[in-house]
């Protein structure tokens, strides 16, 4: 795998790859190293999952051992991730409806980028998606948080409250998602401080970035 950068008036880097499911652990690697490289590791754990969903998809839904190419753009407070194939079929969440594993990856974009789409080019096709990479991640990360703590309640009987009691009913209800999770976790058979320890340390590095 070989790269290039252009600097500018923005960060651009060019990853060229084959399809194939041993490139698409070097392209999260890759990724995770060009955005140190730019100072801006806080956002590395959603580009990877990102880039890790795109280059699946182009592994499985396109062909394994086809060429494509991971283009990563970093332009003031956004991380743009884009993966061209040349493909001229373009995903769609109608279309993944009933396609588990093209559902799974179209709907986690969605739920994880601030925006995605998908661009038809002269040799095929770019699905793209962008991250918040400053404050904006930060406003992003808390207004995720909100509607999951509010989903959560509503699943849990919860009455939707307003003023004060909307605010002590969010943070009751984060308590009990959070315990909820641990004993997620350890059903799996992870280590829930083990969880813990890592959430902190993401919370830590983006508290000292921001």
């Amino acid at each position: 795998m070989r790269g290039y950068e252009v600097t500018g008036s923005r960060l651009r880097c060019v990853l060229p790859f084959e399809a194939a499911p041993t490139e698409v652990g070097l392209l999260r690697r890759a990724t995770a190293k060009q955005l140190s490289r730019w100072g801006m590791p806080v956002a590395a754990d959603e580009a990877e999952l990102l880039v890790t969903e795109l280059a699946t998809n182009v592994v499985k839904h396109v062909g394994e051992g086809v060429s494509a190419t991971l283009i990563l753009e970093w332009r003031g407070e956004r991380l743009r991730l884009e993966v061209h194939d040349k493909s001229r079929v373009v995903p769609s969440l109608t279309m993944a409806g009933g396609d588990g594993e093209r559902g799974r990856g179209l709907y986690l974009l969605a739920a994880v980028a601030l925006d995605w789409g998908t661009t038809l080019t002269a040799a095929g096709k770019a699905v793209w998606c962008e991250i918040a990479t400053g404050e904006s991640r930060v406003c992003r990360r808390l207004e995720r948080a909100a509607e999951a703590l509010e989903q959560y309640q509503g699943a849990n009987g919860g009455i939707a409250l307003r003023g004060r009691g909307r605010e002590a009913g969010l943070d009751e209800s984060a308590v009990e998602l959070i315990a909820d999770l641990l004993h997620w976790t350890a059903a799996r058979g992870h280590d829930p401080d083990d969880i813990l320890d890592r959430a902190q340390m993401h919370f830590e590095a983006e508290a000292d970035a921001a």
